[in-house]
This record gives C-alpha cells, structure tokens and sequence, in this order.
C-alpha cells in the first residue's frame, strides 16, 4: 500500500515539480492553494449541476487548473517540459464568454451575487478566481511566469461570472440588482 503521507512537509517546507523545496507560505505555492480551491470549488458547482453544456465547460475549466497548477509548480527557469497555459485557452475563455452573453439581457446594474446553487457557487467561483489572479500578479513581480498566465485568470473570472449568470438564467432565478442609498 503506498502512503499518503510522506512527512517531507512537517517542517513547513514542500517541494516545486524538479524538487526544489520551498516554504508552504511562498507565494508560488499560496497561488497554487488558492487554484486547488476554485478547482474544488468547480467541481462543488459540477455536483449540482443538471446542465450538460455547462457541467462540460466547467469540466474543461477544471482541466485547465490542472495545467495551471504543473505551470506554476515547475519554475520557469527550469528545463522541464511541462504543459503551460497558451494565447489560445484565452482566446478560447473570451469566444466563450461572447457566446454565453448572447444568452443573456445586458446588465443595466450591478447585481448581487447569488441566485440559485448553482449560479450562488459559481459567484463564488469568480471570487476565488480573482483571489488567485491577485496571488498570480503578486508571484509574478518576484518570479517569472507564464506570459499568458495573468490574461487566464483575468478572463477565467469573466466567464464565470458569465456562466453563474447563465446558470441562473436557466434555472429561473431572478438577478438582484444593486441600486445605491443615494
């Protein structure tokens, strides 16, 4: 039976793919925790999702965090071949989001997260994913990066604002505007 644990990070420390060690609270791997997480929490949207369009796409986007997390986890500096985001998963994020916004009537206001568990999860979703694109740009001013790794996540939390308001969309819910007291 193999383990899971290993003990090799009882010191605070784990290991980059090409077995660097570095502390847990490096950003490269805060960045990395905060991809598992909307990667986790994606696949919480996936459990409750009837759509298949949409449990394909999210599928797919959960893929693409996988690729993320090899990019990030192996320094660029290294020789290692591993796969990296590209110019074509952005391009392919924003036919995405014009697709989905035909579905859609133009905001006129601000909404307030939620609507139904689905669109309430991916709300959820988009506010991670900006998490991670702020670990991302703070990782990126200290190391380098995949160039395409910043306009990934700028987009990423676009289209899935857009998606948890198609999701709410084909569910019935209704959006809650925001209006301001003044």
């Amino acid at each position: 039976m193999t383990r899971i644990y290993t003990r090799t990070g009882d010191k605070g420390e784990t290991g980059l793919i090409g077995g660097a060690r570095v502390p847990k609270d490096a950003l490269r791997v805060q960045s990395c925790g905060d991809i598992d997480e909307l990667n986790s929490i994606l696949g919480l949207a996936r459990a409750f999702l009837r759509d298949k369009e949409l449990d394909s796409l999210l599928q797919e986007l959960q893929r693409d965090l996988s690729v993320v997390s090899a990019d990030l986890s192996t320094p660029i500096q290294q020789d290692r071949q591993v796969p990296r985001i590209t110019s074509d998963k952005v391009v392919t994020l924003e036919t995405t989001i014009d697709k989905f916004q035909e579905e859609l009537q133009p905001l006129t206001a601000f909404i307030i997260p939620g609507g139904g568990q689905v669109g309430s999860i991916l709300h959820f979703a988009r506010t991670v994913a900006r998490r991670a694109e702020r670990s991302i740009v703070a990782l990126s001013r200290t190391e380098k990066i995949s160039d395409q790794m910043i306009p990934y996540f700028n987009r990423l939390s676009d289209l899935l604002f857009v998606i948890a308001r198609v999701a709410n969309h084909r569910d019935g819910k209704a959006e809650v505007k925001w209006h301001s007291s003044e």
